[in-house]
């Protein structure tokens, strides 16, 4: 009997295949861009930025990017990737040219900045039209999470600086529309910001809820049907004063610092009025209740502002806090909405933890490192990791049912995009096999078929 060494089988290893496409389950996304127009508008959008006799068009360079950004690429280099597929992803620009570029559109400043986000927004009106049964708008309204993300540097870069957690890097404000419990979330904003950046700053909080709305299909940039829900970052005058101002317009739920008037206003809260906290699935929540606050703790707010603190026993271990009392954890946040229980609305604003998230998606998407030196090209930067993000949201809306389209990036990366094919050509059409063997060859082929039956742009 002969002696097997090791667990694996012993395969000899040689070069020269030919007809094999390594990652080629990334044309889901390739066909997602046909069918949104996304090649179209960013194309157009970017046009003014085309040289003359230029062989590649910028936006295909963007879009090229993009997709390496959504495979797991981190660096303007790592499109190499798609250069050695021009089967699949046809010509792909030099690294020099892609170089060449991210300086040119860094330069135009905030007019590049204005196109490429008008293309995405034209695109997101069309996707959700698109996919309208399970779109973030199904339910009737829109909820657009704002929150922080600390973005590390390992070198000194423009920016770069010591950030409130004694990290270096960089602290951009980003915001995303929540896809609620049936699926993942799409960025709607992005602002760069230095490391040292507050994370109460108003005026921040304002001009990220302002480029959010502006992404937004033109139903919902006016009317109750969005709601703005950040942490108690968002909790200042000044940004819940902005708020208040479009009551007619926006709806608002927003975290609250507890202050010692919030404090003692909720010590005076009878007992009769706390009511139980509630779960997801309309169970009521053991160990936790809430209450509305009225009194003088308001007096300096927006009239209308309604403010809800919870309590709940706090989990085994865990310290409290001074503005704690009688035990129990205290937390708070202010809403204008009005007729929903206070139970419903306290699990409104708890649901804002999906926001954490879709930032440990955009980490995983080109958001852990920001790789080039001056603060424009980051922000160019930034805006590739949202149309990467963006990309990575549409493509399951269009294609994917079922648990697949929960599925985050990483995932989508292991069953789907990492998935090899070998390309052949018959009947002078191109087309790509992929493994019977592959577990998840059905769900990219039947995904492949439902983007194919949907309209073209145009």
């Amino acid at each position: 009997m002969k002696k097997r060494i090791g667990f694996y089988p012993r395969v000899r290893v040689e070069g020269g295949g030919r007809g094999v496409v390594s990652q080629a389950g990334v044309v889901l996304l390739v066909e997602t861009i046909r069918k949104s127009g996304l090649d179209a508008a960013i194309s157009a959008g970017l046009a003014p930025w085309r040289k003359p006799r230029a062989v590649h068009d910028p936006g295909k360079i963007l879009l090229d990017v993009a997709l390496t950004v959504a495979l797991g690429g981190d660096c303007l280099a790592d499109v190499a990737m798609l250069r050695a597929e021009p089967g699949v992803f046809g010509p792909v620009a030099s690294d020099p040219t892609v170089s060449r570029l991210i300086d040119t559109l860094a330069s135009g400043g905030r007019r590049t900045l204005t196109a490429i986000r008008a293309a995405r927004a034209e695109v997101r009106d069309r996707v959700w039209k698109l996919a309208s049964e399970v779109a973030p708008d199904a339910g009737g309204q829109v909820i657009v999470d704002i929150d922080g993300v600390l973005v590390l540097a390992h070198s000194e870069k423009q920016d770069a600086t010591a950030t409130w957690k004694k990290t270096f890097g960089h602290h951009p404000l980003m915001a995303f529309v929540d896809h609620g419990p049936g699926g993942s979330g799409e960025p709607v904003a992005g602002r760069l910001r230095p490391g040292n950046a507050g994370s109460n700053t108003a005026s921040d909080h304002i001009h990220t809820a302002q480029l959010a709305l502006a992404q937004l299909p033109k139903t919902y940039q006016r009317g109750r049907q969005t709601l703005i829900r950040t942490d108690s970052g968002g909790g200042t005058h000044e940004f819940v004063a902005w708020l208040a101002q479009r009551g007619r317009w926006l709806s608002y739920s927003v975290g609250m610092t507890l202050t010692d008037a919030i404090h003692q206003a909720v010590l005076k809260v009878p007992p009769s009025a706390w009511t139980p906290a509630v779960e997801p699935d309309g169970e009521v929540r053991d160990g936790a209740w809430v209450a509305e606050v009225d009194g003088d703790c308001l007096t300096s707010w927006p009239k209308g502002m309604r403010l809800i603190v919870r309590k709940e026993r706090p989990h085994p271990g865990a310290q409290l806090r001074i503005t704690d009392a009688d035990g129990l954890r205290l937390t708070c946040f202010a809403t204008n909405t009005v007729d929903v229980p206070i139970a419903s609305l306290e699990l409104r604003h708890r649901q804002r933890a999906r926001a954490e998230d879709r930032i440990r998606s955009a980490r995983a998407t080109g958001l852990r490192n920001l790789p080039l030196q001056d603060t424009a090209q980051n922000q160019i930067w930034l805006e590739i990791v949202q149309l990467a993000l963006d990309l990575l949201a549409w493509m399951p809306m269009l294609a994917l049912t079922g648990k697949a389209r929960r599925w985050e990036p990483r995932r989508l990366r292991f069953r789907l995009f990492s998935a090899a094919a070998q390309i052949i050509t018959t009947a002078r059409r191109r087309c790509l096999r992929f493994a019977r063997h592959w577990p998840w060859t059905d769900v990219i082929t039947d995904a492949l078929e439902r983007l194919q039956t949907l309209p073209n742009p145009g």
